[in-house]
């Protein structure tokens, strides 16, 4: 009883665990650190899975105190890419797209969009118009585009009956990348990828790229694809190892969908 007592009283007398002093680091180090915990692998966008992946996670860091939400902001909302419109099932076709639901200050700090394009081709959803209302405007520090192409159906003819016409999604497709420029000049980059299936000389690709090539947009290429001079050469001789016709192989064509506390959860979908 006696020394339970006194293990009790030795307890309740330790010093409480000290405080580390983290902003008495270095800015560069502390910058590290952020970066370490809040960049995401992935596109960050409206999905089910963000309030246990990003939000619950990642809050307490934000409400830590008014500084350190002011370093971790700039780092999360920087650092990352946000999509422009949603591509899961579930807000697909939501009137309230990612970005129309962060704070102005927190639009002014992205720095890089991915617009994904294919998804909905016949038919692309109502709200995926660069209007005013969506905010563009706000993220002064947006330097980069990232346009993702899942399929191009003017490329192929197994296209041919699903769609309205065979231009059509080339054109909204421009329209909208167009409006995007228009309402944030600040974009100095835009950065083409797509899947396999997409070839680099594809009408749509080759309508974007004229739109950027108007605008004065540095071009750059993703690696998913391998679009480097010279892949289709090489490409060409590897299925030709393998005894296959490139001239009449029909292409794989992928068109899946796959792929605040007034802080944080500006971002992230309730889950149901």
């Amino acid at each position: 009883m006696d020394s339970s007592i006194a293990s009790l009283t030795s307890l309740s007398s330790e010093e409480p665990a000290s405080v580390f002093p983290f902003f008495d680091l270095p800015s560069e180090l502390r910058l590290n650190i952020l970066e370490l915990i809040l960049v995401q692998p992935d596109t960050v966008d409206l999905d089910p899975l963000n309030y246990r992946s990003i939000a619950r996670p990642l809050l307490r860091l934000f409400l830590t105190s008014r500084r350190m939400h002011e370093e971790a902001y700039r780092v999360f909302y920087g650092s990352n890419t946000f999509r422009l419109f949603a591509v899961h099932g579930r807000f697909f076709h939501t009137k309230r797209p990612l970005f129309m639901r962060l704070p102005p200050k927190y639009k002014a700090a992205i720095r890089t969009l991915e617009l994904r394009l294919g998804p909905g081709w016949t038919a692309p959803p109502k709200s995926w118009v660069a209007n005013p209302r969506l905010g563009l405007m706000e993220a002064a520090a947006l330097r980069v585009l990232n346009i993702f192409v899942e399929c191009d159906p003017a490329s192929d003819e197994i296209f041919k009956g699903f769609r309205v016409a065979g231009d059509f999604y080339t054109i909204f497709s421009r329209d909208l990348v167009k409006s995007i420029f228009a309402q944030v000049p600040t974009i100095t980059e835009v950065h083409f990828d797509g899947y396999p299936s997409v070839a680099k000389q594809s009408p749509l690709i080759d309508a974007l790229l004229d739109e950027a090539k108007i605008q004065g947009k540095k071009i750059t290429w993703g690696s998913l694809k391998a679009w480097a001079d010279g892949s289709a050469a090489e490409l060409t001789k590897a299925l030709a190892s393998l005894e296959i016709d490139t001239e009449t192989s029909s292409p794989t064509i992928d068109t899946g969908l796959s792929g605040n506390s007034n802080s944080l959860m500006q971002l992230v979908a309730v889950e149901a």
